[in-house]
């Protein structure tokens, strides 16, 4: 195996363990919410204000409602997954979530921005941490001509508004 070779695998194996971590977690997540179903309507719900955030900076940002799930093991807990989609340019106003939220690119590249913390970019396969409590100053597309989407995982208190606003 050449240095090359074997560099480039190097730096493919974060990404796939990654990636397979995600999996496993969401392949988790779900059965769980077989075992503990729970009506859309309540999912709707908590899930309303993270929508209205994405809403307002274009009409091709949305969020899509994947899953919310009681964690039995944690108990006043819940596991809320949504996919988050950017239009070129696209982005949500400065916010915080009521929880930790892991978020996974899926398509295009994404900025982000915590508290005084650097702008950063994360490309396809990559992820991010925001702890309970954190100012997200920036989420947006690093796009001006093409879609960037992401998965992302909230771990909040049960009935917790999930995104708040900043003025």
């Amino acid at each position: 195996m050449t240095a090359m070779n074997l560099a480039t695998m190097q730096c493919r194996v974060p990404s796939r363990s990654i990636a397979i971590t995600v999996a496993g977690g969401l392949a988790c997540a779900l059965a769980i919410g077989k075992a503990l179903p729970v009506t859309m309507d309540a999912v709707s719900g908590a899930l309303a204000p993270l929508c209205a955030t994405a809403a307002e900076s274009s009409p091709l940002d949305k969020v899509e409602p994947i899953g919310s799930y009681a964690l039995p093991n944690v108990p006043g807990k819940r596991v809320t997954i949504v996919r988050v989609f950017y239009g070129p340019g696209g982005f949500s106003r400065p916010h915080r979530h009521a929880g930790s939220v892991t978020a996974y690119i899926t398509k295009g590249e994404i900025r982000s921005q915590l508290g005084g913390g650097p702008v950063e970019t994360f490309g396809v396969g990559q992820s991010f941490f925001e702890p309970p409590g954190s100012t997200h100053l920036v989420s947006a597309n690093a796009s001006t001509t093409e879609p960037a989407e992401l998965i992302a995982v909230f771990v909040a208190d049960e009935g917790a508004q999930l995104t708040t606003l900043l003025e």
